[in-house]
């Protein structure tokens, strides 16, 4: 039905980019003529045919651009690099998985040629991963090449800032002789002088200001990431293994980068390194005991006051539940700083075993989605000995607004 007033051409063509080819008539009748799109709309709907138009004979789509069930073509590895033209780089990323998830593309991922089209991404990196062992000696080195892409572009992100955020953290422990203003630590030098108080002058004057250090200490803590790697896990993952080989660069921590499935890894030893090493260790799917890998890590701990345990986990544990709630009440009365991120990733609210996490909640255990740049400050603020109940409250409730 034509409407009385015709919507603008540009509109138009918006609306014909996301609907598709077969919503070609109705929008002519809103425009009141033949609507048209110019050359790169043609090639940005081109782009999105590719993977969103049915493509069967037969098939419907109502009016609206669905899943194309066709199968994929060698063509499609141009396609996804020719995609980058037209779309933004957020865009591209969903689009991109879209053709991966949808059109049969998850084993053309085992061609080089397609891996030096695609744009780096979480995403991608985490579908790699899932392939494991599926990924065959010619397409490993292009793979590493595109799981380095994004460890770098998360390393550059974070690394300077959970730098800043653990040793700002850590040298308020220590006090220094050399002045500077900058480094006055004021709680404790208005604490220590609080007996020199003039009522006259109605002023606190200081016989001694004291200085935070900026000497740096060496495994004063211990900092243990704890990754369930099953496959609803992947974007976590990837954040987690290149979060916990930043920690690992650090001189003040002692860090341990375990992941676990029903079974547990030890990848400690290739943290420190190089974090795409790290994560070519992970094998994500499976089941999950989150109760093993909890027990496992127990050893880490031999100062449970200077611990931070990170837990990375949906919760939906196959394991014990009794003995995981157990364990990890009795680390938290020993003086560990426990928490539980339900997600570590830039996408939105997880999904997570909501009972599992009302009960460690309850023991004083922050259950939480954080993105990555929220990590620096919930780090810093565990270090400093910050109630973490409150600090999860109130980055949950930055992320909202």
């Amino acid at each position: 039905m034509a409407t009385s007033k015709p919507i603008a051409p540009e509109q138009l063509g918006r609306w014909r980019l996301i609907l598709g080819a077969s919503s070609q008539d109705q929008l002519n009748e809103y425009g009141g003529g033949q609507l048209s799109l110019d050359a790169d709309q043609q090639l940005m709907d081109e782009a999105l045919a590719a993977i969103y138009d049915q493509t069967q004979e037969g098939s419907e789509s109502g009016g609206k651009r669905s899943a194309g069930s066709g199968g994929s073509s060698p063509r499609l590895a141009k396609w996804l690099g020719d995609i980058r033209t037209y779309f933004s780089e957020d865009v591209v990323a969903v689009i991109q998985q879209d053709a991966i998830d949808r059109k049969g593309m998850r084993e053309l991922l085992l061609e080089p040629e397609l891996l030096k089209n695609v744009q780096p991404n979480v995403q991608l990196v985490g579908t790699l991963l899932s392939l494991g062992g599926q990924i065959p000696e010619r397409t490993k080195e292009t793979a590493r090449m595109v799981v380095r892409a994004v460890a770098d572009k998360i390393k550059l992100t974070l690394e300077q800032r959970i730098r800043q955020a653990v040793q700002g953290a850590l040298n308020r422990n220590e006090h220094s002789p050399i002045p500077h203003a900058n480094s006055i630590d004021w709680k404790w030098t208005i604490g220590r002088n609080l007996k020199n108080y003039n009522a006259q002058l109605g002023r606190l004057i200081p016989e001694r200001v004291y200085f935070y250090s900026r000497a740096q200490r060496t495994n004063n803590w211990t900092v243990i990431v704890d990754m369930d790697q099953s496959g609803s896990m992947a974007d976590s993952v990837v954040y987690g293994a290149v979060t916990g080989s930043i920690f690992a660069s650090l001189p003040a921590l002692k860090t341990h980068v375990v992941a676990f499935d029903t079974e547990v890894v030890d990848l400690t030893e290739t943290c420190g390194d190089d974090p795409v090493d790290m994560l070519f260790g992970v094998q994500l799917g499976g089941g999950t005991d989150i109760n093993k890998s909890v027990a496992y890590c127990e050893q880490f701990i031999t100062e449970p006051s200077e611990t931070l345990f990170i837990l990375l986990t949906d919760l939906f544990e196959g394991g014990n539940q009794a003995q995981l709630v157990r364990r990890l009440g009795e680390m938290v009365e020993s003086g560990v700083r426990v928490l539980c991120l339900l997600a570590l990733s830039d996408s939105g609210t997880p999904c997570f075993d909501e009972a599992l996490a009302r009960r460690l909640s309850a023991l004083g255990i922050p259950c939480f989605a954080c993105t990555p740049d929220r990590l620096p400050e919930l780090v810093e603020g565990a270090l400093r000995g910050q109630d973490l109940q409150s600090l999860a409250t109130r980055i949950k409730s930055d992320d909202s607004h």
